[in-house]
């Protein structure tokens, strides 16, 4: 199938629309980014021509958890925006959601001028959650500008990371019922980083340096617990929460009961979690082994089920990669003491794949289901949806024409994501996108990029309107 022509019009023609809600066959037509008509019979006059005979075609991916060209732990992410978001679009997602990291005691302003300076070579679409590493009068006017003035909707704490990125309880309160007032949405990663400090210097002590150390220093106790006290403080302020990276059956069932009660907490789990178990820190390489240390680390393949259950019934709403990589060579920092193997893995090119292969495919997603949790619910939870996540007149043109029969084999030797291993490798699965269209584009075709470094743009969102909650002590509006 020839590659269409980079023009303002494209007539994608013969597949079925596949979105959340529902599956049709009829074409789209593409005018300046934005799909324009919906139906059969398109006048097709001046348009390039996509046979998507035999394929779905289904909302662009959004990734809403990345970090692109990231400093930490003494190194910076290997991937930067634009290969990473060429490996995102090779893969079938059209949008990610980084963040903005200041520097200790820094401006949150600052920061988001530091990374929109970064994503100016991006493929695709992308917007930042800002994170909240300290408090004072200064952060929370800072806030109010990002929300007012710079599309910024959302705002990420971590429990973990003590002596780095850890915030306090105090901080928590402020932050998410400030956040509250500005109709933002906070992030949470949830892990006790007390307790992750205090079980690190213990297992040191005993003589445990290597990567199997990393598991060991923070079991799902340490998340579940975290999990449960950032939504008792959401429930305190009657705000929503949004945790991250959900690993553990503990927190996935807090966050469960929560939504039972009648809270409004979301909860996103890594292609990685589902799929991948702490058996790979069981090898005395330390290559292969550190090349999975990530936070939270990967769990006991028990987790698993309760994740893929979680997925199914709404309880865990969105999938994400934490695309976070750092090469081998990055990794052996921490050779001797696995508290300095910087912490991330790569992802964010095979998420799609892995979700319809391990997910639909044995029975545990529908297509539909698919759809939510790689792209629309995203959209809704940070607002915008219809624009994304959306197969509809005047949507963005953000595209995949997905083969659900396609088979591939991930490797780290033909990815592009820029890092050396691959958590993935070897995995053969079936489903892939076979043309990627990203903002009326073809961006990937038939295995082969036709990306333009700086046409990715930043995506605005808005704040959230006003939503009351009951306070559970007196029924009172929050």
């Amino acid at each position: 199938m020839p590659l269409p022509e980079r023009s303002g019009t494209l007539l994608i023609r013969g597949g079925t629309i596949q979105t959340a809600e529902s599956a049709l066959r009829a074409d789209i037509l593409v005018r300046d980014g934005i799909i324009a008509a919906i139906g059969d019979g398109l006048d097709t006059s001046g348009a390039d021509v996509l046979d998507a005979g035999g394929l779905l075609v289904i909302p662009g991916g959004i990734d809403p958890h990345t970090h692109m060209e990231m400093p930490f732990m003494g190194e910076v992410s290997s991937d930067d925006f634009r290969t990473g978001t060429e490996a995102a679009v090779a893969g079938g997602t059209t949008m990610i959601i980084d963040f903005a990291i200041p520097e200790p005691g820094g401006s949150l302003i600052e920061a988001w001028r530091v990374w929109s300076e970064r994503a100016k070579k991006a493929v695709c679409d992308y917007a930042f959650h800002v994170c909240v590493t300290h408090w004072s009068a200064s952060v929370a006017s800072e806030m109010e500008t990002l929300v007012r003035d710079h599309g910024v909707n959302s705002f990420k704490h971590f429990m973990a990371y003590k002596g780095a990125l850890m915030v306090d309880d105090g901080v928590l309160l402020s932050s998410v019922g400030h956040a509250l007032s500005l109709g933002a949405l906070c992030n949470v990663h949830a892990e006790n980083g007390d307790a992750v400090a205090h079980l690190q210097k213990t297992l040191l002590e005993r003589g445990i340096t290597g990567p199997k150390g990393h598991p060991l220093s923070r079991p799902p106790s340490v998340e579940g617990e975290a999990a449960q006290r950032i939504i008792a403080i959401a429930d305190v302020l009657g705000a929503p929460i949004y945790i991250v990276h959900v690993s553990t059956a503990d927190a996935t069932d807090a966050i469960g009961r929560a939504r039972a009660n009648g809270q409004r907490v979301f909860g996103e789990v890594l292609a990685q979690h589902l799929v991948i178990d702490d058996s790979v820190y069981d090898t005395d390489d330390f290559r292969s082994a550190a090349a999975h240390v990530m936070s939270p680390p990967f769990r006991p393949k028990s987790h698993q089920a309760k994740l893929w259950a979680g997925l199914a019934n709404g309880t865990l709403q969105t999938t994400a990669t934490d695309h976070c990589c750092f090469c081998a060579p990055q990794k052996a920092n921490g050779r001797d003491d696995f508290t300095k193997i910087p912490n991330g893995t790569p992802g964010i090119e095979d998420r799609m794949s892995v979700l319809w292969h391990h997910g639909v495919r044995t029975g545990r997603l529908t297509p539909a289901e698919f759809v939510a949790v790689t792209s629309t619910n995203t959209a809704k939870i940070f607002n915008i949806h219809p624009r994304k996540g959306n197969v509809s007149v005047g949507a963005d043109a953000d595209l995949v024409l997905w083969d659900p029969n396609g088979t591939r084999t991930i490797s780290a030797a033909t990815h592009h994501q820029r890092v050396d291993y691959n958590v993935f490798e070897g995995m053969e699965v079936t489903g892939l996108a076979r043309t990627t269209i990203a903002g009326g584009h073809v961006v990937w075709h038939e295995n082969q990029l036709h990306t333009v470094p700086g046409s990715g743009r930043y995506v605005a969102r808005p704040p959230f309107a006003p939503i009351c909650f009951p306070h559970a002590d007196t029924g009172a509006a929050g």
